[in-house]
């Protein structure tokens, strides 16, 4: 019971906070409420649904609990309604919501795929689906190289936050401060990231 309630808060937070991002990510790009509406949701439960799917969770928690889709639309259709409040949000304020909302998805992701007794290595990447799945898709509509595939330190940050969740749990520390640590190296190392423009190599 309180490893279901470590997901249910961490996938609700970073529900909240992903599909007031993709709202803002829609509103740049032009689009209109529906639109807006339509990347909130994506961008906050569409890597949920995409571990789901994957882990053998269906229906997904995205579609069978009322909760996630009415708290996405609800959250995206507050940021369109205060839109110009939203755009005097500074960009290091959004950086540090758009850091919050990857370590939630990465350890509720994990935590999940741990309930659901998969290997370890799938575990970690479901946590990283679920961080940076609905981006995927958001940019996909976009007609954009998916942000994951060039930001600074972003698929790796959710990686390296579950991969400390599942370590967590598989040496029998209890969901919470596994979670706890799966967040704060995820949070930290993307900040961190952002901040000194650490990047994986790339080609010349």
């Amino acid at each position: 019971m309180v490893r279901s309630r470590v997901v249910l808060v961490a996938d609700l937070v970073g529900t909240a906070v992903f599909a007031i991002e993709g709202a803002g990510v829609a509103m740049r790009a032009g689009l209109d409420l529906l639109g807006v509406l339509v990347l909130s949701f994506i961008v906050a439960l569409g890597g949920g649904i995409l571990r789901d799917l994957l882990i053998g969770a269906t229906p997904p928690s995205a579609l069978r609990d009322w909760r996630y889709p009415v708290l996405a639309f609800v959250a995206g259709l507050i940021t369109f309604l205060l839109h110009a409040q939203m755009d005097a949000i500074p960009p290091g304020l959004m950086t540090v919501l758009d850091a919050a909302g990857l370590a939630v998805f990465a350890v509720a992701g994990a935590e999940k795929a741990v309930e659901f007794d998969i290997s370890p290595l799938s575990a970690v990447l479901m946590g990283a689906i679920t961080g940076c799945g609905g981006g995927v898709i958001r940019d996909l509509l976009l007609t954009r190289v998916p942000m994951v595939l060039n930001a600074d330190i972003y698929a790796t940050a959710a990686l390296l936050g579950a991969a400390a969740v599942v370590a967590g749990r598989r040496f029998g520390y209890p969901p919470a401060p596994a979670a706890m640590a799966g967040f704060a190296l995820c949070f930290g190392l993307r900040l961190v990231a952002v901040h000194y423009g650490w990047h994986l190599p790339r080609v010349a």
